[in-house]
Formats: structure tokens, C-alpha cells, sequence
């Protein structure tokens, strides 16, 4: 494994930043300044936009990217720091068309749309014309398992009939919202065979249009009393029905792409994660150098040293885990799936934990100005509390890398007892000649 950056990698990472500084910026007071006064998304977004494409700045994130499509394929290697620089200003990355949700969606329909579906979805998705949502998460049950949700979908004759609710549904209040996946739990129908009752063959995943009759938006919920203009929503599915054209996939195997939709989609968060980490500690840095406490700067106190000097390591340390999971992500078939799997649950803990710790390190460096708006620290620190329960809390993760770690301890059973020294060894060491 080799992680230094490739030179098309690093060129890009340059030419973004340059891009970031240049133009994203110094429209950050204004971006803000919009969205308090109700202007969402604000005018010039799709200015930065086209140019951003028009810089070769576009759809970074795809690896399957085709020839006929726009942006600038990479591999999950190369997309990491570029989503580590985007990171460092949350709205950022909307400009680059490289905003979650869609990341994950696009490369849901890229790989399992009809021809039809990627002409109504993916096209306007990747020309960033629309936006979407993924559904998954309910308000009535532990959503971190798949198996428990309750929205259903039937099919009826030519049309695939959905109900139930959904919520923390992030990206349904965005004005270009215009396309929910929802997955779904099939109800049963006549006819379904013994396959249907498989755990894992139980869910589907339907494309709905936002505005479909039965779709009700029904609030955009604050996360930690701060409420996100593109919304973290609870939405109402009551009777929506749409033509059996919507299924995406195949009958059954939403879990499956549920599972294929997460790698790629973890790494860009905690790249994400990362690159506002580094902004906290060089936030935290400066001020311990400009500021005095008592008669001394504040860098001159060891437990402010031990505060930096410990974010460093573990700033360093995350990356190269989620480096390791991006490179694992790029062998494709070649990859050994569990270990794939068991590090993408991994680097979740890591990322969550990791901007929780760091950014408060950071704010205590700060003081009450840390608490308040005047820096992102405030924001990041939301962001991160609420990454331990995002896309699965930690505990989920955790009993993921632990199931994985007793099986290959239950393979080798007994190996480990070679490296013990019994009383027996001890009296009749082994002769060497």
C-alpha cells in the first residue's frame, strides 16, 4: 500500500484549494448571511458552480465515472484529499457537485439504474440540476438495523405502492430536491416465494419523486438546536404510489446495494471529518500562540502542548486508517470483502471520535469564543457528536469489528497458547543442537 498522493491527485488538490481561497471563500459571510435571511440555496451557488466545472472541478468523487459523463474520474485514493480540503468549509463541496447525499446516490443509480431511470436521475444529478435524498432511518425503530424498518412497498399490478415515515432524512428540504430513494421493507404479495423471508432479501429500494402525490415533507428537525437549510427532515409516505419502472434494482436486494452504497460514501465523511479537524487544530494553534493566560501564552502550558500535540497524532492516524479503507475500496473483486467491510465500520468509530475530541480540544483553547459563532468550532463539534449516531451509531460499528475479529480468532483456536511459557517449558528448555 502506498499512500503518497499521485501526481494527478496532488495537482487537483492544488488547483481546488487555489479554487477554495480564490472563489469559495470569500463568499463564505455572504453564503451565511443568505441562508439567515431565507435565500437558499444563495444566488451565486450556481455561479462557483459553472465554474467550477468549467475548471475541471466536477464530480471528483466517482470512480466509475464513464467517458461520456462529466467530471474527472478518480479513485477513492486520490478523491480523499480533495474531500479533506472541501471539508474545512461544510458548503463546500455543493459547489464541486461532490455534496452528500448525492455522492451516494449517484453511484446507487450508476450502478444498478435502467437506462431510463439514469436519463430521469443520474444525468440531472451528475450535471447538478437536481438534488436528492436517501430514506432510510425511522423515527419508531432502531433503523441501525435494516431489518427492523417498517415502510413498506407492494406491488400492485403495474405500480409499486409505499407507506410509512421516515426521518432525519438530510437533504429533502433543499429547494433542488427532486428524487428520494427510499428503502423499503417488501410486504408481502401473492406469489412471493421462500426467498422473500430471507433477513437480508426482505428490502427494496424504490426511486420516488419528492413532489409524487402522498409525499409530505413534514418537518426539517434541528440536530443539536442547529437546523441545516438542506434539511435533516421527517417525511410521510402515505399511500404514494409510482410505476414499477421506480424499482432500482432488483426485487429484494436493497439491503445488498444498502451495504455497496456505504464504503465509498464513509470515507468521503471522514475525509470530510478530517480536513475540519485540521482546520480546528490550526485554529487552536494560532490562538495558543497569540493569546496569555497568567503571564505566559497559552502555548506555553504543557496541557495546552499535550492538547495539540495529541490532536496531531490522532489527525494522523485517522487518515491513514481511512486512507488504508479507500485503498482497499479501489482493488475491487480483489479485495477481501469482510476485512473491506469490518474497516469501513471501523473508520466511522475513528472519524466521530476523532472531530468530538479535537474540536473540543480546540474550543477550550478558545474559551467562550469557542462556543459562539464566530468560529466553526461551534458547528463542528454538532457535526461530530452527531456522527457517532449517523449512518449507524458506534456501538453497531463496533460489534461489526468485534464479530470479525472473534471469527478469525475462532479459525486459529489455539495457536495463541504456543506463545505461552508453561512451568513444564521452563524446567526442560529445548536443546538447540
Amino acid at each position: 500500500m502506498d499512500f503518497a498522493h499521485s501526481p494527478k491527485a496532488q495537482a487537483l488538490r492544488q488547483r481546488l484549494d487555489a479554487f477554495m481561497l480564490r472563489y469559495v471563500l470569500p463568499h463564505n459571510a455572504a453564503w451565511h448571511r443568505s441562508v439567515q435571511e431565507g435565500a437558499y440555496p444563495p444566488p451565486f451557488l450556481d455561479d462557483l458552480k459553472a465554474l467550477a466545472r468549467e475548471e475541471g472541478l466536477w464530480n471528483l468523487f466517482l470512480p466509475g465515472l464513464k467517458d461520456d459523463e462529466p467530471g474527472t474520474r478518480l479513485s477513492n485514493v486520490d478523491y480523499a484529499p480533495l474531500a479533506e480540503s472541501m471539508g474545512r468549509l461544510p458548503w463546500a463541496a455543493e459547489v464541486f457537485n461532490c455534496s452528500a447525499p448525492d455522492t451516494g446516490n449517484v453511484e446507487l443509480l450508476h450502478r444498478f439504474a435502467s437506462e431510463a431511470q439514469r436519463q430521469q436521475w443520474l444525468v440531472p444529478l451528475l450535471d447538478g440540476r437536481i438534488r436528492s435524498a436517501f430514506a432510510m432511518s425511522e423515527p419508531d425503530v432502531a433503523s441501525s438495523d435494516p431489518t427492523n424498518l417498517q415502510t413498506t412497498v407492494q406491488r400492485v399490478g403495474d405500480t409499486l405502492l409505499i407507506n410509512g415515515r421516515k426521518w432525519f432524512i438530510t437533504g429533502a428540504a433543499h429547494p433542488h430536491c427532486r428524487l428520494l430513494i427510499v428503502m423499503c421493507r417488501n410486504a408481502a404479495t401473492e406469489g412471493d416465494g421462500p426467498g422473500d423471508c430471507d433477513r437480508h432479501h426482505q428490502h427494496s429500494m424504490v426511486l420516488v419523486p419528492l413532489d409524487a402525490p402522498g409525499v409530505q415533507v413534514l418537518r426539517n428537525i434541528a440536530v443539536l438546536n442547529h437546523h441545516a437549510p438542506e434539511g435533516h427532515c421527517e417525511i410521510l409516505l402515505q399511500g404514494v404510489q409510482v410505476p414499477a419502472s421506480h424499482l432500482l434494482g432488483t426485487w429484494g436486494e436493497g439491503f445488498a446495494m444498502a451495504q455497496a452504497r456505504l464504503g465509498p460514501g464513509r470515507v468521503h465523511h471522514c475525509m470530510r471529518t478530517i480536513g475540519q479537524c485540521e482546520l480546528a487544530l490550526a485554529l487552536a494553534a494560532e490562538r495558543a500562540l497569540e493569546r496569555q493566560t497568567f503571564g505566559r501564552y497559552l502555548a506555553d502550558h504543557a496541557n495546552v502542548q499535550d492538547w495539540i500535540a495529541e490532536s496531531r497524532i490522532e489527525i494522523d492516524q485517522a487518515r491513514l486508517l481511512v486512507l488504508q479503507v479507500a485503498w482497499l475500496l479501489d482493488q475491487g473483486p480483489a479485495a477481501d470483502a469482510a476485512l473491506s467491510r469490518t474497516q469501513v465500520a471501523a473508520i466511522k468509530v475513528v472519524a466521530a471520535r476523532l472531530q468530538t475530541r479535537v474540536v473540543d480540544r480546540a474550543m477550550q483553547v478558545f474559551g467562550a469564543m469557542g462556543l459562539s459563532p464566530d468560529t466553526p468550532l461551534a458547528q463542528f463539534w454538532s457535526w461530530g457528536r452527531a456522527l457517532h449516531l449517523m449512518d449507524g451509531p458506534d456501538e453497531v460499528h463496533l460489534r461489526t469489528v468485534a464479530r470479525q475479529e472473534l471469527a478469525q480468532a475462532r479459525k486459529r483456536m489455539g495457536e495463541s497458547s504456543a506463545w505461552f511459557t508453561t512451568p513444564e517449558q521452563l524446567q526442560s528448555p529445548p536443546r538447540i543442537r
